[in-house]
Order: C-alpha cells, then structure tokens, then sequence
C-alpha cells in the first residue's frame, strides 16, 4: 500500500435526479501514467472536479498519502499537490502568455509588486520543453493548440505530485503531442502520479501503465494496460461489442460517380498555393496532412471564409465564387469548424435556436417574424435524423454532452440542404460511441448524394473512414491514396514530402 498516492472509496454525487457518479473507486500509484476513460457523461469531469476541490462529493473517502482528505477548493488541491489542466482552456486572453502561466504564483505572492523579469523567466523555462512560443505574445492572439499548450506549461510550473490532464492532446500538434508524452514519462521517472483523462485508445495503449473505466457514473474496470486490449476497453465503455467503429466503405473506385466539387489550381492570400482536387458523389474524401499543411485553410478557401485568389471551383458543373461565406451557403457548400465551443455552436442558447442560426429564413414569416413553432419542428426533424440526445430542444447546447454538441452543430449545416458539407476535425473531443455514430452519419449523407469531405489530424479516422485521402504539405497536394495504400506510413511520408517507397 506504500506505493498508493491516491485512493477514492465509494464516490457519489448526485445533480437533482441525476446521479453523476454511483459509488465510484479509483487508486492511484506513485510514478504512474493512469488512463481514465468514459464516455462523455460517463462521470470522469466530475470525478476529477472532486479530487480538485471545484466540486464536493456527497459521500464517499479520499485518501491522499494515507490521509483523509476533503478539498474545498482548488486552492486548497492546489497546496496539496494536485494540478489540474483542463479540456476548456481557462485563460487571459487580454494578457501576455507568461503572466497565463505564472498567474497562480503571482496570486499566491500577492502584494503591489510583480517582478515580471522573474516571471518571463519561470514561464520561458516552462513553455520552452513544448513549443516555441514567445511569451511576451498576448494569449488571446494565440491558435487554439497553442492556447492548449500554455496551459500545460501553467501546470509545469507548479509544485504538484498529481498531475491531471484532461484530453490534452486534442488541440495540439503532432510535434506538440511527442513533447507533451516526453514531458508525462521524464515526470514519471521523477516520482509524479499523472492521470490521463483521453478518448485515443494508441495513446492509452502506448503511454500509460493503467486503465479505469468509467460508464454511466460507474466504475466498471481498473487493470493494468498490459493486460487488455484496446477492444476491451471500448467494450466496456460503451457496455456493448464494438464491431463496427467505421462504416463500410463505397465498393469499386471511389471516382467512379459523378463528379459534385471540382476544384483547379485554388489558392488564396499565402497558405493554399494551386490545388486540384475533385469530390465524387458517394464518396467521403478525407485531408490529411501535418498541422500547418494548410487544411483547414483549402477548405475555407473553397467556401467563402477566406480570399481565393487564384483557380476555379465548380459545384455540379457550374463554376462559383463565394465572396463570403453567406454567398457559399447559398451555392450550397457548408462548413464545420474544428473549433466546436467557439465557431460550431452558441453554447448558452437553446438547441432549436441553434439548428435554425445558419438559415433562419426558413424559419421566418413573410411579415419577418421568427416562427417558434417552425423552429421546433425543424430542430425536431434534424434531431431524429442525427439521433440527438438532449431532454429537450429547448435545453441550452452545454447541457449536452461533446458528442451531441457535434450533432447539433451538424444539424445547423443540413437546414441549408448542402451539397458539399466540409468538416474540419468532425469527432475531436467526442466519446468512442459518439464518433462511430457520427462516422454513419456521415457515410448516410455520402450515400443520400451529399459530398463529404473530412478534414482529420487522426490517422485511424482517415483511414478507417475514408474512400479517398488527399494528403497536403505546404499548401499543396502532396499526392493521393485509395484502397490499401491508404496506410499511415504513406500517409506520413506524403505529409513529410517524402516519396512513396512502394
């Protein structure tokens, strides 16, 4: 028991008539990488909430150092050796990236004044193991994944025995992801605990050395990684045999239909520099690429968010040129952004509100009034369609899970009756159960005749989802795999610039 750092027994919390966590049991070793896994909803959030004191359990023991504990606040987690960096990044915008990561100590030091050379210091010494990012920079000018890294930096900075990580790799990098894993094992090496909250089974299977469960706020498996399998694991996630994660896949050559988006030589004001590309109707062509290949980039390129300079586009034959993205919704190209909690939906309004924010001309009278009514039919039939979970539409979007945010955010795209429907990162931050049924959603639109195209940094999702993949690198096709040479070694060299060796 010497090795024991943290214990929870019989953990319940309740919401009303919602019980959040049902008797839930956790130990924590010395020195390890232990995996927490669930469902969204399945009780992790607020499992962790409880270990750092932002919530307080309603029965049930922690242990902490053979000491029983109970945290009031974060603060009081915070003194006693735990740090907890969450999924919602919770920064300053409006300050700089050193004063971010060093906001606890400068709290915690009070007085009227702060050596900010110390600072910069502390925070350069902590940023600098993950990425190079200056930390003069104000935080609010940052991409998301450099916002996710600044706050693991502001954890390395303090003096905790515990580590929790909730989904950091979500956001950033693959570069951003090998140092965030360097970082977690020399910290094991060193005696820290780290727990890894993480819906990526390689990540899990590779890094850690334990694996808890949980499924409807209880505990359902705690074993060492050695001795399961990545299927048992999602197995017991989602209490049903996984057998299908992907869709099947369109039989034949994927380029054999007609042709619904054909683009010539695009590019726009530095970052997409002449692609081609066609999508087939039937077809879910998929991007790959390194982050920074310019993705996401071609495809806002394509409808309407950015300047296109250059190339032609045609949907269905007809050549377009969206000069907003107003203008491309009206052709009939829709887009999703990777960045579902800011772009994809409004999280404190209603779920019907948000289904209907994208066209709300088909929810107005002709005297211009807004038809609540039509709104909830609309909101309902799209709903079924996607197979919403939700209490009812007139809940707000953040009382929803990761995966049913998703779908609403879809559910906003199909009121335009798309032609081309582009998602950037569609299943990030989603729960295993939730990306499988996303992946037949959009194999569903695929063969309704819609055209996909899936924007992935998730190479199993590429593959495993798509007929076709694009692979990019410095604003530019790089070269294209169907059938079995969609593999991630070639995937990997085309994104590098490499060539294929066979």
């Amino acid at each position: 028991m010497n090795d024991i750092v943290l214990q929870l027994t019989n953990i319940r919390k309740s919401y009303g008539a919602i019980h959040a966590l049902k008797g839930v049991h956790f130990t924590l070793r010395r020195g390890e990488i232990h995996a927490l896994a669930g469902e969204n909803g399945a009780g992790k959030s607020t499992l962790m909430k409880i270990i750092d004191g932002i919530v307080q359990p309603d029965s049930g023991q922690i242990v902490l150092n053979g000491d029983a504990r109970q945290f009031r606040s974060p603060l009081e987690a915070q003194r006693a050796g735990i740090g907890f960096v969450h999924q919602e990044i919770a920064l300053c915008p409006q300050v700089s990236v050193a004063q971010n990561i060093c906001m606890s100590r400068i709290n915690t030091e009070g007085g009227f004044l702060v050596n900010y050379r110390e600072v910069r210091q502390v925070a350069r010494a902590a940023i600098e193991q993950l990425a190079d990012i200056d930390v003069n920079t104000l935080v609010g000018d940052l991409s998301i994944s450099n916002q996710q890294v600044v706050e693991i930096a502001k954890a390395l900075t303090l003096d905790c025995q515990i580590l929790i990580l909730d989904e950091p790799t979500a956001a950033l990098t693959d570069r951003e992801t090998e140092a965030l894993f360097a970082i977690m094992h020399r910290l094991k090496a060193q005696g820290m605990s780290i727990i890894f909250i993480s819906h990526r089974m390689a990540e899990i299977f590779e890094h850690c050395d334990h694996v808890t469960v949980l499924r409807d706020g209880e505990y359902v498996m705690d074993t060492p990684v050695a001795d399961t399998t990545p299927e048992d694991v999602v197995n017991a996630l989602v209490g049903r045999q996984m057998t299908h994660l992907y869709p099947d896949k369109l039989t034949g050559d994927p380029t054999a239909g007609p042709v619904i988006l054909r683009a010539e030589a695009v590019a726009d004001e530095g970052r997409v520099r002449g692609v081609d590309l066609t999508l087939h109707k039937g077809e879910i062509l998929g991007l790959a690429g390194l982050i920074g290949a310019g993705r996401s980039e071609l495809v806002q390129t394509l409808c309407g968010l950015r300047r296109r300079t250059a190339g032609r586009v045609e949907l269905n034959g007809a050549a377009i040129h969206p000069r907003d993205y107003a203008d491309a919704i009206r052709s009939g190209l829709v887009y999703l952004s990777e960045d579902r909690k800011g772009e994809g939906v409004f999280l404190n309004m209603p779920i019907a509100q948000n289904v209907s924010a994208l066209r709300l001309d088909k929810v107005t009278t002709p005297f211009g009034m807004l038809d609540r009514r039509a709104e909830m039919d609309q909101a309902r039939t799209h709903g079924a369609e996607l197979r919403l979970k939700a209490g009812s539409l007139r809940d707000d979007v953040s009382s929803l899970s990761g995966g049913n945010q998703q779908k609403v955010a879809i559910a906003k795209l199909l009121t335009a009756n798309p032609a081309v429907m582009m998602l950037d990162e569609p299943t990030r931050g989603v729960d295993v159960g939730a990306k499988a049924e996303i992946h037949a959603l959009l194999r569903d639109f695929a063969e309704q005749g819609v055209g996909i195209i899936v924007v992935s940094s998730e190479l199993p999702e590429v593959i495993g989802l798509c007929d076709r993949v694009l692979v990019m690198a410095e604003g530019r096709i790089s070269g294209e795999l169907s059938g079995d040479q969609m593999t991630e070694e070639n995937i990997m060299a085309l994104a590098s610039g490499l060539a294929l060796t066979g």
